[in-house]
């Protein structure tokens, strides 16, 4: 009479359970593995995202009418950095700036107009250099405004935006001339909407 089989034996028990024990172990730290993976892809994005922006480019949207008629409001511009890092700006380079005083996270879109140590003077929209006329070959909207004479102080910049009846810039005292690093990127070209994408002229 054969005689059935007793209770496994613990060492049985654990060879039986092994396989399965491994199996699940594995299963562990290749879902482990991969949550590194993501986590690790997630910190590289966000760290070249930063570089891009901080040193690269910007994308920047217009948002009002002070830079008519070049630019216009909605309007999206790839502003650079890199120029500004080895170089500094120039006259009429439309640039993306902090304004003094205001914690709003936004920049500023306004053309460069003074550099540092001019004086500046607008007579009926015409702009004076150092009591020298200066041509300015871009889009204003007409305008005949007086301003100055202004002295730029050293190592800042006199911004105006190409409407110069609705703009709040250097002329402003609550703006004034812009410190040199408030000044934080060249504005290069439109890319959207697509209908008005263009080169901007230096």
């Amino acid at each position: 009479m054969e005689q059935g089989k007793g209770p496994a034996s613990p060492a049985e028990t654990q060879k039986k359970a092994t396989p399965e024990k491994a199996g699940k172990e594995k299963q562990k730290k290749s879902l482990q593995r991969e949550i590194f993976e993501w986590i690790m892809v997630f910190v590289v994005a966000a760290a070249l995202a930063f570089v891009v922006r901080t040193f690269i480019f910007e994308p920047v949207r217009v948002d009002g009418q002070s830079m008519l008629n070049t630019l216009e409001n909605n309007e999206f511009m790839i502003a650079t950095k890199f120029d500004y890092l080895l170089g500094d700006p120039e006259r009429f380079d439309i640039v993306i700036c902090d304004y003094p005083n205001t914690d709003d996270g936004m920049y500023r879109v306004k053309r460069v107009i003074g550099l540092p140590g001019e004086t500046i003077e607008l007579r009926l929209g015409e702009l004076y250099v150092d009591g020298e006329h200066v041509e300015q070959n871009f889009d204003m909207t007409p305008n005949e405004t007086n301003f100055g004479p202004f002295t730029v102080p050293e190592d800042s910049y006199f911004v105006m935006g190409d409407n110069r009846n609705n703009s709040k810039d250097s002329r402003n005292p609550l703006v004034g001339a812009l410190d040199r690093s408030m000044i934080k990127g060249h504005v290069r070209a439109v890319v959207f909407p697509l209908g008005r994408m263009r080169l901007l002229d230096e």
